[in-house]
């Protein structure tokens, strides 16, 4: 192998599974924190988040990213390998490096058009990859390579050889154990990563705060305030969620609040209010999201209120949040249906989209540019707090209200 060539594919292997690494760091950040905000988010068009969080960005829960990151390290294993080898090694790597360069092409190219063309998103890490596996792909095309047909019988011979080569069969097998456990670390729910601190308002753990809180406290006591017109029905702390039922975050802090909110409700009923308000990133009912991904949103939240009528809303929203993947006017209409049993959604479609159109109208008050955004008597949350950082919020605001009435 040129020893030219040979630097390349490695330079270009080391860059891309620093890139594809880093993606999936921050994707695992993602899943365990729905507040957890990217070095590589610009803004609506330049986001890794968006990308990762799209239907795009995982294959059965694992990150594509964590896919790329194995990819490269096989090419990389393999460039090594071929260095230190035989004259038929560095031929049979060639032909695995041109069949592993031609589907990663492939790949790339897939992943680049949906992300630009589809989602209308561009994602700076994923650009280091592409680059990267471009790289590859010119790089291997310089190598010489075997028939193609005779590839799965030097498979298995160079396979025989790797067994009886310890210190490379070690690397390899290290490698692919590490890989597997790190993609286990998605399977698992986000949920253990963030154990309640705080069971009521008046617990002691509200009260006796560590440094942590006295500083989030200071942060949550100095950010301004805005008032938005929805009833508070009585309740002291009144949480706003602007929604969008195709977004893998707002599934993800619902299912994160809902049992702090249920135990708010069982120790300090009708205090604590939280209300579902949608902002559907998608351009059919939003204008403020042209470029937004989450095509079947506006329906989904059509069938959540009509859902609504027969007090089926909450058993609509989980079902929706669980089908996300799959989520479709066809699949929405049909979720109605078996949900509560309803019928009418296309009669009743536009008529209740302009409901959908009005609370869009809120979240334009106070500039939406993400899913989920809260409003937390006031205080605007972008992404929503790590659910200790909620239970927090919502105790400083009962003692905060609850002070106010008696000064008065």
């Amino acid at each position: 192998m040129n020893p030219l060539v040979r630097r390349a594919v490695i330079v270009c292997a080391l860059i891309g599974l620093a890139s594809a690494s880093t993606s999936t760091y921050v994707h695992y950040q993602l899943v365990q924190d729905p507040a957890y905000t990217s070095f590589c988010d610009v803004n609506e068009g330049v986001s890794c988040t968006r990308v990762y969080q799209s239907r795009f960005g995982t294959v059965g829960d694992i990150p594509v990213a964590l896919l790329g990151a194995f990819w490269f390290g096989l090419v990389l294993f393999l460039t090594v390998a071929a260095g230190r080898g035989s004259a038929a090694l560095i031929e049979n790597v060639g032909s695995y490096l041109l069949v592993l360069s031609t589907f990663g092409l492939a790949m790339v190219l897939f992943l680049g058009y949906e992300s630009v063309a589809v989602l209308g998103i561009v994602c700076l890490l994923c650009v280091a990859v592409y680059a990267s596996v471009v790289g590859i792909f010119i790089a291997s095309s310089a190598i010489p390579a075997g028939r193609l047909l005779s590839l799965p019988r030097r498979v298995v011979d160079d396979l025989g050889r790797l067994v009886r080569t310890p210190t490379a069969f070690a690397v390899l097998v290290s490698y692919v154990v590490l890989m597997l456990v790190v993609g286990m670390g998605f399977l698992v729910e986000p949920t253990n990563a963030f154990p309640p601190t705080v069971s009521s308002a008046n617990s002691e753990s509200a009260t006796s705060a560590a440094a942590g809180e006295s500083e989030f406290e200071r942060f949550w006591n100095a950010e301004p305030r805005v008032e938005l017109p929805v009833p508070r029905e009585g309740a002291k702390v009144l949480i706003l969620k602007f929604n969008d039922y195709q977004c893998p975050s707002c599934a993800q802090s619902h299912f994160l609040y809902e049992p702090i909110l249920a135990r708010y409700e069982s120790s300090h009923p009708g205090a604590v209010r939280q209300v579902s308000l949608d902002y559907p990133l998608d351009p059919e009912c939003n204008e403020h999201t042209p470029r937004g991904g989450h095509m079947g949103a506006c329906e989904a939240a059509v069938a959540v209120r009509l859902a609504r009528r027969d007090g089926r809303d909450a058993q609509m929203t989980r079902w929706l949040y669980e089908n996300q993947e799959t989520m479709s006017l066809e699949t929405v209409r049909q979720g109605l249906v078996d949900v509560a049993g309803m019928t009418d959604f296309d009669e009743l479609y536009e008529a209740t989209l302009n409901d959908v159109k009005g609370d869009i109208e809120l979240g334009n008050i106070i500039d939406i540019d993400a899913t989920p955004t809260f409003v937390i008597n006031g205080v605007t949350v972008k992404g929503g707090l790590r659910p200790e950082l909620l239970e927090t919020a919502i105790a400083l605001e009962l003692d905060r209200v609850s002070d106010d009435s008696g000064a008065e």
